[in-house]
Order: structure tokens, then sequence, then C-alpha cells
């Protein structure tokens, strides 16, 4: 008889205290009309997983907290690792290698304070490897075969079990893996345990408690600044998890080199504010304050002075200066060495990780079961020789369609809701300029909270909302209509889903910021002839400084809002649920809280969950590359945020969600692709914001083509950017009804006077200032680019030393394995010493040529 109180409650083995919990199915029993038949597959499919050689003990609900759930534990023999070890063709250690570790970093000495101890960072020492089989075990470093393999490698053999198990025939089809038992709520979970619990070290008796090792040194945010244990993650969740740590580590490495120069941008910016020509220009009461600008919008909007935009005009200097073009370039070369210098540290990766000769996941490769439950004709397989479920094509079409056109229908909706926020803008500068003017006690808060911010602001806010409720409705409906298509395999589903979701929320993310930096007071036409939008609302003018600094405002909310929501939500989310959760469960507190309920009781990270931690990393890379010349400080919060995104999401693995299931991967996938066409993009991106967006060329054109005071080239600038408008020639339904002593205003562009024959068409100024920005486009694309392709040129994908050591170690395993059958050779036959003289000669021919072909 089970005694709960003999039993710890942190155990991780069988009653026995000797069988180690590999795995932990849970399922509570169903009173409905399929409860039967739940009851049947679970029978089946239990027998069928003891016919694999798997060990099963099953805990009655009486002993469980809430008194409802019955838990299948499973633990895997020896002989069942030893035989699927082979079958996935998992490497082991043969030998402790003696090649040494990299040489140290130079310099190394001052890193100390970022270095995690020496048996944290490298919890085992570095072994040559080679795949297991069962027939050479002899060959393998094996002290004690109930800890041989790993525990990450032990729950990847069982998932691998228990995802190709069968439990039944129904109509006329073999029914098998966890996964539609899943599906079907046959089971309602299925886990691995985590190693112990988080805040304690195991026993002495029993294996070290990884986990508590991982929250120790590396979930923990005062470790904010450390390297994170990278060989102890991939340990303990596999190597799919592991790189992805492992991506996020090094982005947020490099981003330190682009923050440091986008800071020292800003300080320039920040040193030279008060000697900027314009902004003194602008807020001197004898220039600025004697130019009479045209009115912002019809009717009520009054005519305004110019130096009432003396604020905005410096805080406009600090983004939007000489420095602007420096960083814009910087930038361009810096995404081009982050991609570089990542597939080096990609490769490196693999060889220290020993997946040189990694072939793809079969789990990811595995038919979905709603694929094989939608399929009624099967097809041979070229390969397998065996008939496999297969779906014609002209039954997917209409499901291909109607996801074209969901996709679709939401990325309009996304334009919809950003053409919404700039109605929302123009309707409100209109009401809050009249309420301004109206209101003498805001008179003095006219400076500070002009129309342009206040609109700006509330704008950006607004569409930041919006994009959040967008992306939570599209992700589930994105989801659902993935599943419409019915993907052949996770692998498919995974692609398809990963091209919906971040078509989406680029459109989402990346629109009005596209909008602001390429669209907005573009086509604004001029006083007299306006453009309007659906002939109501007149299009928005940019700040007689430019729009840049509108792009800022844009970019710092929706980058800044998203990155705290994001944490938050990772946060507290899981936290929140899991109490809950386990509030309601625990009505007995009198009975055994055993480790499988506990497990039971945390969030399930599920299959996509690292899916998402991808696509919020890539989001934010394009806040980084896209829009950075109008914000330098970008890579500055995008650090700031990685350095605490990585401890949040270590202490949600850690502490609130289900260990994963252990999956190799050997790199980070079709998100690469992804990074380097938004680094091709982000070039582009920059030229036009720098050519278009930015002041600096028309600038430039002024120094060089039309300034005359060579003192102070830059001085008459501001009044050389602005165009005269007659007053008198203002339509009656635009022209505010207030009286006025002067005859001309001003407005921003590059036009003929009204006393010139040619008035109001754009003057050659105009042209020579378009020339110049796109000169300055095709050669900023052009130096970039050619230094972009002369670095991957340069740079290679695989660092020689990392080509050595992978040659000198398949040299090495060739060598081991060649002594080791020779060995068993000698004392295996009994051969005359002519036989055996042959045998060596064979033996030490497959050496040589085995070395010629390394």
């Amino acid at each position: 008889m089970f005694k709960k109180d003999k039993h710890s409650k942190d155990s991780v083995f069988f009653r026995d205290g000797i069988r180690q919990i590999d795995f932990v199915l849970s399922y509570v029993d169903d009173i409905k009309k399929e409860g039967d038949l739940k009851s049947e597959r679970r029978k089946e499919f239990e027998h069928n997983l003891r016919k694999t050689g798997l060990e099963l003990e099953i805990e009655d609900k009486t002993n469980s907290e809430d008194g409802k759930t019955y838990f299948v534990k499973i633990h895997a023999p020896w002989e069942v690792l030893a035989t699927y070890a082979e079958v996935l063709g998992i490497k082991m250690p043969i030998k402790e290698s003696d090649i040494p570790r990299p040489d140290k970093v130079p310099f190394s000495y001052m890193l100390g304070p970022l270095k995690l101890p020496r048996n944290v960072k490298h919890p085992h020492p570095e072994y040559f490897t080679a795949q297991f089989t069962r027939h050479r075990q002899e060959l393998f470093l094996i002290d004690d075969k109930s800890s041989f393999f790993p525990s990450s490698s032990r729950n990847r053999i069982v998932y691998y079990i228990l995802s190709r198990c069968p439990f039944g025939i129904e109509e006329g089809k073999k029914r098998f893996g966890i996964e539609r038992l899943l599906t079907s709520h046959t089971y309602s979970s299925a886990y691995p345990l985590h190693d112990g619990q988080y805040w304690k070290p195991s026993e002495p008796s029993h294996p070290v408690n990884e986990r508590y090792m991982l929250c120790q040194n590396w979930a923990r945010f005062s470790y904010f600044y450390k390297e994170q244990p990278l060989d102890l993650i991939r340990n303990y969740y596999g190597e799919k998890i592991g790189i992805y740590f492992v991506f996020l580590g090094f982005y947020t490495e490099m981003l330190l080199f682009a923050a440091i120069v986008g800071l020292a941008c800003f300080i320039y910016g920040l040193l030279s504010v008060h000697s900027s020509t314009r902004s003194t220009e602008i807020c001197d009461p004898e220039i600025g304050g004697q130019i009479i600008m045209c009115p912002l919008c019809d009717l009520v909007c009054e005519f305004w002075r110019l130096n009432s935009t003396c604020l905005a005009s410096k805080v406009s200097h600090l983004f939007d200066n000489e420095s602007t073009v420096f960083f814009a370039i910087f930038m361009g070369i810096w995404v081009t060495l982050f991609l570089e210098f990542w597939k080096q540290r990609q490769a490196r990766l693999e060889y220290e990780w020993d997946l040189v000769d990694f072939e793809e996941e079969q789990q990811q490769l595995q038919l979905r079961p709603e694929f094989e439950a939608m399929c009624k004709h099967r097809k041979m397989n070229p390969v397998t020789k065996e008939l496999e479920p297969y779906m014609p094509l002209y039954r997917r079409i209409p499901w291909y369609f109607l996801s074209g056109a969901t996709v679709t229908l939401w990325m309009a909706l996304v334009l919809a809701s950003m053409v919404s926020v700039i109605v929302y803008r123009l309707a409100v500068f209109a009401t809050f300029a009249s309420f301004v003017e109206s209101e003498a006690s805001l008179k003095h808060v006219k400076s500070i909270l002009t129309p342009q911010i206040t609109t700006s602001l509330t704008g950006s806010c607004l569409n930041f909302i919006v994009i959040l409720i967008l992306n939570f409705f599209y992700e589930k409906i994105s989801a659902w209509i993935t599943k419409m298509e019915i993907p052949r395999t996770y692998q498919e589903y995974e692609s398809s889903l990963t091209l919906k979701m971040f078509l989406f929320q680029f459109v989402n993310f990346y629109s009005s910021c596209f909008y602001v930096a390429f669209f907005k007071g573009k086509f604004v036409g001029y006083p007299g002839k306006y453009t309007y939008l659906f002939n109501v609302w007149r299009s928005e003018e940019c700040d007689p400084g430019g729009c840049l600094i509108e792009l800022t405002t844009q970019l710092t909310i929706i980058m800044t809002g998203k990155q705290i929501f994001g944490n938050i939500k990772e946060a507290i989310y899981p936290f929140i649920l899991n109490w809950w959760r386990r509030r309601k469960a625990r009505t007995n507190s009198e009975k055994l809280y055993s480790r499988w309920e506990q497990d039971h009781d945390l969030e399930s990270f599920g299959s996509l969950g690292l899916f998402y931690e991808y696509l919020e990393t890539v989001i934010q890379f394009g806040f980084v590359t896209l829009f950075v010349a109008s914000f330098p400080l970008a890579p500055l919060l995008a650090l700031l945020n990685n350095a605490i995104e990585i401890r949040v999401d270590a202490w949600k693995l850690t502490t609130q969600y289900r260990r994963p299931v252990a999956a190799k991967a050997h790199s980070i996938g079709v998100w690469q692709d992804i990074l380097y066409g938004m680094a091709v993009l982000s070039v582009a991106s920059n030229a036009f914001i720098v050519a278009f967006t930015s002041d600096i060329i028309p600038r430039l054109v002024y120094l060089y083509a039309y300034s005359t005071n060579t003192s102070d080239p830059l001085k008459g600038y501001v009044n050389n950017s602005l165009s005269v408008f007659l007053v008198a020639d203002l339509p009656n339904h635009t022209a505010p009804s207030e009286k006025r002593d002067f005859t001309t205003c001003r407005y921003r562009d590059y036009r003929y006077p009204p006393e010139d024959d040619q008035k109001y068409s754009h003057n050659m100024q105009y042209w020579h200032v378009l020339a110049a920005k796109m000169t300055f486009i095709i050669v900023m694309e052009h130096i970039v680019f050619l230094v972009k392709f002369l670095l991957a040129w340069m740079i290679p994908d695989v660092p020689k030393d990392v080509v050595e050591r992978i040659k000198r170690e398949k040299l090495m395993t060739v060598k081991i394995i060649h002594d080791f059958e020779l060995n068993k050779l000698k004392e295996n036959l009994q051969m005359d010493s002519s036989e055996f003289a042959k045998e060596v000669m064979i033996q030490e021919n497959k050496v040589q040529l085995a070395k010629s072909t390394i």
C-alpha cells in the first residue's frame, strides 16, 4: 500500500524510490457519452506503452489534491532508452576531449563581474561523442546507467514513443499519438517533470537539481548583467529552447555597440542644440516672432507666429542633426555585422552542442493528427514505400483562398484603423486649436502643448491601443485559419503560421510609422489649394522643422509601450493563473501535494511558446533597424528591455511553466531569413527617412547652393525654407474670421511668391532639393550595400578554429571507434596470426580512408 506520509512530496521517483519519473499523463473521469470511449482509448494506449517496454505507475484520484485527477507516471528503463537513443541518433560521450576550450578574450579579467562560476557555465567537461549504438555500449563512458542519459534526452525519447504509440482502430483507420489523445481530451495533459523545487537544492542522495541551479544563476533579476549558463539551459530544456536564449543574448550583446553610438549621437544633439542656427532663428522674437504662418486648419485655426514652435524645434534638433546621416549609415553596417557574426556564433554552437550532422527533428516532420483525420486518400511514399495519408490539391485550394482573403482583410482593417486615427488627429487638431485660442487660462500652456504636439501624442497612444486590440483578435483568427488549411506536418503548420503572423504584425506595428515617415505632409498642397481626405478633412502638415520629431514620438510610444506591456503580460499572466489554479485545487491541505501535481498546476508552455518569443524579438529588431535614423535611442531602449526580457523569460520558464519537452534545432530557422529581409529593407527605409523626413538635405542644399553668409552659412535658412502666400488669395470657406493687419502668411514649401508670373508653382530650389534627396538615397544605399557585401564576403560563415576542431573531432572519433573494434576483434575472434593481420590491415585502410575524406 502507498503510504503518503512516508513518500517525499518532492520525489521524482516511483513508489519504490528507484525508478525515475520521465513523463506524466493526467486525466479526469468523463461522465458524458464519450466517457467509455475515452476510457477504452486510455486502456489500449497504456497497454501498448507497456508493450514498448515503458513502465507505468498510476496514481488514483483519491491520492490527488483535488480528488478528481488521475496521474499516470512513466519510466523508461535502460533497454528502452538504449534502443530509442540509437533510433534518434543521439550522440553520447566516448572520451574526454583533448581540444582545449577557446582562448580567453582579451581583457577578460575586466569582465570578471559578468562571468558565472566555472561549474555553472560548464557543468560537464567536453567529450568526443558518437551516435549511441547498443552493440558498442562498452565504447561509451557509462558510469551509471540510471544517470547516463540526461533528463532532457530521457523525456525526448519518451515523447517520441508517446507520439507514435497506437490506441486503437476507429472508422477503419489506425489511430496513434498522444497529441490526438490530448486534442480529444482523453488525457488532459502530458508533460515531463521538473527536477525538483526551484527554491531549494535536491537531497544529497538524489540527482542534481538543475532547475534550482538555473533559478539561482539565471532566473534572477539581480543577475541581469551576467552571462547566461547556456550549457545548463541546453542540458535541461534541449537545444531548441537553448538556441533561442543564445540568439537573444547575442543580439543583446550586439545592441550594446549600437546603443553606445546612438547615445553618443543623442548627446551630440543635446550639446549642439543651443548652437543650432535653425532653432535659434525660430525662437528669436525678431525672426521667428515676426514670421506669420498660414492657418493649419480651415476656419477655426488662426494665423500663428513661428516662434510658438520654439520648444518643438529644439526637441527636433536632438534627433535631426548632422549625426543622423552618420548613424543611419552606421546602423546599415551594424546590422550586417550582427547577421554575419551570428552565423559564426551559430556555427560554433553547432560544434559545441554536437549538431554538426544534425537532421531535421522527426517530431517536426511527423504527420499531424488533424491532417490524418481529414484525409480519405492514400498515396505511396517514394522513400518509405508505404501508403500515407494524402490530400489532393483541389481539396486545399478553397482553404488557401479563405486564408489569403482573411489575412488581406485584416491587413485592410489595420490600414482602416490607421486612417481612423488620422481622421481623429485632424478632427482633434481643429477642436484643440480653437479651444486653446478661446480659453485665456490656457495661453501659458500653448507654448508647450501646441496642437501639433497634443494630437501627435494622443494619436500615437490611441494607435498603440488599437494595435494591441487588433493583435489580440488576429492571433486567435490566424491560429484557426492555419488549422483550416490542414497542414501536413508540424513544420508546415509552424511555417504557415509564421508567415501569417509576421505579415500581419509587420503591417500592424509599422504602418503608422511608415505613414508618418513617408506620407504625412508630403501631399498637402498649399494655402488656397489644399488636398482633402474624403473631401472633408484637410491633409496633415508637418511641423516647420519636418516630420521627424513626430516619427520619433510615434516610434517611442509604440516601441516602449509594446515592450512594457509584453514584459508585464509575460510575467504577471502565468503567475496569476498558476496562483488561482493552486488555490482552487488545494481543497484538502492534509493530503500530499506531490511533485507531479505541483507541475500539473503550472501553465503549459505549449508548442508555439517559442514561436511568440521569436516573433516579439523580430518585431523589436524591426523598430531598431527600420526607423532608427529618426530615433538613435531605439537600440538603447531595446538593450534595456532585452536585459529584463532574458530574466523574465528565464523566470517564467523555470518557475511558472511546466517543463517543455526537449527538442533539437541547429538554427533559428525561418526567422533568420526574415531578419535578412528586414536588414535589406532597413537600408532603404533609413535612406528615405534621412532624405524625405529629416530636414538635413534641404539644409545642406541651402548651405552649399543658396547661402550668401560666409561667417554663418545657415543663417537665413528658416526664412528661405518658407514660401509666401497672399492672404487675400485664401478662399472664404478656409480663411479664419479674425481681423488682421498683415497681407501675407508663410508656409513650408519651395514655391514662387504671389507677385511672380508662375505664382505658387514649385520653384527651382524645390527641384534642386528633390534631386539632392534622390542622389543621397542612391549614394547611401550603394555605399551601405557595397560595405555589406564586402563584409559578408570577408567574414567566413564558419570560423577557421571551428573548422579545425570539427576535423579533429571527426578524426579522433574514427580512431577511437577503430581502436575499440580492433580490441573487440582481438577478444572475440580466435584466429591465426595471418588472418588477424589481414583484418588489422582492413581496419587501418578504413581509418586512412576516413582521414582522406576529412
